[in-house]
């Protein structure tokens, strides 16, 4: 059941209606049963597997707890947390030809949100190691954690000791927050229905019909993926983190405008915040972090942003990803006492608008790159994407529109994706600082019921809400 769906959509009003109804030491039963009626619908081997992942990371919690200290008992429980994501992410891709054919076509069949929910049990472990968090006792509010429904499928992956807390602290029903909350799930449609989801044709088209369309309709179709991909992915999160709003429960921004980073480093503080911070403190610093010298800092975040390729798929497509950004943090690194000393010499302040305008084109031009091997089939596409795009460059404007129009693009669709992508940017970069949900509760009455006004015209008039795309993230 996907978010944007119709049955979704009644599915959580009558969660919240029943959710605030019940008695404050219950809610977090509804809440619960909730998340198991939902995750239930993708499938009852899934909801299996989901049940075994909690049920052995809470027994792992207490076990660890008895042995803080002991890094074998750590790498145990984790190993066997992780043990389900290995499985079905890998197992088939490194011994497919070597499984029976039953075991073979359960490992496929990988369960919804996998990857998100495993790095929260991780997450859990890892913090009662550290003495930073006290086992959870209740059985049931550690599952509530686990498989919470807004969060269970796409994150974001919330830390352990904040979400715990909130779900064991009473909360009394807050009108302001809630109207926030609803804020936020429409602009999350908005960016999923009227932004995503009318782009996945055309991009299709140019990544899969090479013989039909020329370089520069390729070239297109990669632009149209980085904002599909954008608004897809942050369109979800908006969605799920305004349903826990709704329902009593602070949720941490997980975009804050990457689109207009004006580093690498910047963009991975803004794109996914909730996997970036949890690569970092569990995979980067643990193996060192800087505190080893340049060359073992420069290694760490090779290894990080390869667990991070890693984490999306198995294909190599992935693993350079991740390679390419983890290259492109260890040259950041490594320039950055001489790119200070020509900003030193230049004319032009490094913060002046002409020169942040320059590093955020430079920043966006090195992600694309990166996306083109994100959203192929395989490495083999992937240069064969490059490879085409060169056929007819440089572009001309007459190029550019032919390669348009060979992916089915006439000037009223062109019109309608950019006034989507202009009123997506728009409060994108408004928001930049302090993301989305703070910067819509600041501001005045008329201007959220002008923005909310502008998503639902889109929403009503620019989207296939029936035969909503699935969200791009599911497949990780």
């Amino acid at each position: 059941m996907q978010f944007t769906s119709f049955e979704y959509i009644g599915f959580f009003a009558a969660v919240f209606a029943v959710y605030w109804f019940m008695p404050g030491k219950w809610r977090w039963a509804a809440a619960l049963a909730a998340s198991v009626g939902f995750y239930v619908l993708f499938g009852l081997p899934m909801l299996a597997v989901l049940a075994l992942c909690t049920a052995v990371s809470y027994a792992g919690g207490l076990w660890l707890s008895r042995r803080r200290g002991r890094k074998a008992a750590l790498a145990l429980t984790v190993t066997a947390a992780l043990l389900p994501l290995l499985f079905f992410k890998y197992c088939d891709a490194l011994l497919g030809a070597y499984m029976p054919e039953p075991v073979r076509a359960f490992s496929l069949a990988m369960p919804i949100g996998l990857s998100f929910f495993t790095f929260k049990t991780v997450a859990y472990l890892a913090e009662i190691y550290k003495g930073a968090l006290k086992p959870c006792r209740h059985a049931g509010r550690y599952a509530l954690y686990v498989s919470f429904f807004p969060q269970v499928s796409m994150g974001p992956i919330q830390r352990p000791g904040d979400l715990l807390g909130q779900i064991a602290a009473p909360r009394a029903f807050d009108a302001e927050a809630a109207v926030g909350g609803a804020q936020l799930v429409l602009w999350g449609y908005f960016e999923k229905l009227a932004v995503a989801d009318n782009l996945s044709y055309y991009i299709s088209f140019g990544y899969h019909h090479p013989g039909e369309v020329i370089g520069s309709s390729v070239f297109i179709a990669s632009v149209l993926y980085a904002l599909r991909l954008y608004a897809d992915f942050s369109g979800y999160a908006h969605i799920a983190i305004g349903c826990m709003r709704l329902l009593g429960f602070s949720v941490p921004e997980n975009f804050r405008a990457p689109y207009f980073a004006a580093s690498v480093r910047d963009f991975w503080n803004r794109w996914h915040i909730s996997l970036s911070s949890w690569l970092r403190d569990y995979i980067y610093i643990p193996l060192g972090g800087s505190r080893r010298g340049a060359a073992r800092a420069c290694g760490n975040l090779l290894v990080t942003f390869l667990v991070s390729g890693l984490w999306h798929g198995t294909g190599m497509q992935f693993v350079v990803w991740g390679l390419l950004h983890g290259a492109y943090s260890v040259a950041g690194r490594l320039t950055a006492p001489l790119r200070a000393r020509l900003w030193r010499l230049s004319p032009l302040s490094r913060e002046s608008l002409p020169a942040r305008a320059a590093r955020v084109a430079v920043t966006l031009a090195l992600v694309w790159m990166g996306w083109v091997f994100f959203g192929a089939d395989s490495l083999a596409h992937a240069l064969s994407l490059f490879a085409q795009m060169t056929q007819d460059f440089p572009y001309s404007l007459q190029t550019l529109k032919n390669g348009a129009a060979m992916l089915g693009l006439n000037r009223l669709i062109v019109w309608r994706t950019a006034l989507s992508a202009a009123l997506l940017f728009s409060v994108d970069f408004a928001a930049r600082k302090e993301g989305v949900f703070a910067w819509f509760s600041r501001q005045k009455g008329w201007l959220r019921a002008a923005v909310c006004y502008a998503a639902v015209l889109f929403i009503l008039f620019d989207s296939p809400f029936v035969g909503s795309q699935t969200p791009i993230y599911f497949q990780f």
